[in-house]
């Protein structure tokens, strides 16, 4: 049996989302396809444009059949923590065997000669990483120069080394490795709009310009026809407000969370450094929403994106006491089902007989069957989603959803 491994945002799920998991399951001949989805907060460092839950019928209407939650502490982290918790959790299910992911390139080779040289850190790519650095270049920048000296095929093919998707792919063959993992890493190549483009003007335009259009007050009609008609109509019946949840929306929650905790400092957080910490105390005072303060923090070596996940984890409680004790755990320790189709019902007992970690159906359940640690994970995360669930009901003027009255999505 070929089970396809896919981590995934969706946020919102599009044109380009579809193809990739029909191309996925093309090219591997796959009976079935696993979505490791993040949750309510994302990578960059903003909440989602609509709930976990949601995102996951999206997935499930149009090619998925198991949507798996990635906990918060690496869905909302870096690259390296990201794939290291998505994959960490495929790999655990005991029956996942390819890990397809888009790519700008394309090339699995390519990708996988460069995550092995990472991975490896062989003497003549450290020795040149350590020059470029001395010459005073940014660590990407030492970086890639000491992987084109190391590996010469790359000179002519810099854009792998700085394209979204291809950085993601890198990090995930990284992880494979990392994890002495048998999983088959496969590159899809991406179609149409690039990662970054916010423009609507591709049939598989990116996920960031269907949010700024939202954002921009644009309205569905705008961006109906860059998605799969059942995940049109999921985003119109869920958007808040028409537009969705955006990173502004938590800004007072964010404001009132740095002021209380001004005094202690913020470098116990994770990503955060001492030098940012301090930045973060001495600008307070010229705080106006969480996007003006990214801004307003950034640097020529901190990103605004970078900025953004820091504050987003002094805000949900991420510290690097968390992510110490989930390495222990040898990152991933259960798997949490947001939904499944009823076709894969199959899959499902295969998973339950081989994997090697808890699955978690209902989290009334959690409890018995986790241990502490994980269990405590796990709460953590229900937590965090609270908070989401409390800043939308806030703006839509409803009562919050609560974690344990949401049903699994089974189509």
């Amino acid at each position: 049996m070929k089970v396809n491994g896919i981590i995934a945002e969706y946020n919102p799920f599009h044109n380009g989302h579809k193809y990739h998991l029909e191309e996925s399951a093309r090219i591997t001949g796959a009976d079935y396809s696993v979505v490791v989805l993040s949750g309510n907060f994302i990578q960059r460092g903003d909440p989602a444009l609509v709930d976990k839950h949601t995102r996951a019928e999206m997935a499930l209407k149009n090619g998925a059949d198991l949507v798996l939650e990635l906990p918060t502490l690496y869905s909302a982290s870096s690259a390296e923590y990201f794939a290291t918790g998505a994959v960490s959790l495929l790999d655990k299910l005991g029956v996942v065997t390819h890990l397809c992911f888009g790519s700008e390139c394309g090339d699995t080779a390519m990708l996988q000669q460069i995550a092995s040289i990472l991975q490896e850190e062989p003497e003549q790519y450290t020795k040149a990483l350590k020059a470029g650095l001395k010459q005073g270049l940014s660590y990407p920048s030492a970086r890639n120069q000491a992987l084109i000296h190391y590996f010469p095929a790359l000179a002519g093919n810099g854009k792998i080394l700085s394209s979204p998707n291809n950085i993601l792919a890198i990090a995930y063959i990284k992880a494979i490795l990392k994890l002495n993992s048998q999983l088959v890493p496969v590159a899809v190549t991406r179609l149409g709009s690039d990662y970054h483009d916010p423009s609507l003007y591709s049939q598989y335009c990116s996920a960031l310009a269907i949010r700024q259009a939202l954002s921009d007050g644009r309205g569905l009609t705008s961006v109906a026809r860059y998605m799969p008609d059942s995940a049109g109509e999921l985003l119109a019946q869920r958007l808040v407000l028409g537009r969705g949840i955006f990173s502004n929306d938590f800004s007072s929650a964010l404001y009132y969370k740095l002021l209380s905790e001004k005094e202690s400092g913020f470098d116990k957080y994770l990503d955060v450094s001492t030098d940012l910490s301090n930045r973060i105390c001495n600008r307070l005072s010229e705080y106006k929403n969480f996007d003006d303060f990214c801004d307003l923090l950034k640097t020529k070596e901190l990103t605004y994106t970078r900025i953004s996940r820091c504050l987003l984890h002094i805000l949900l409680n991420l510290t690097k006491e968390d992510m110490a004790v989930c390495s222990e755990l040898e990152h991933t320790p259960y798997a949490r089902i947001l939904g499944f189709r009823k076709a894969a019902e199959p899959l499902l007992g295969i998973i339950r007989e081989k994997a090697s970690i808890p699955l978690v159906t209902k989290l009334a359940d959690a409890e018995k069957i986790l241990p502490t640690d994980t269990y405590l994970m796990l709460k953590q995360d229900l937590q965090i989603s609270q908070l989401y669930y409390g800043v939308a009901a806030g703006l839509a003027g409803q009562q919050p959803a609560n974690e344990y009255s949401i049903p699994l999505v089974i189509v």
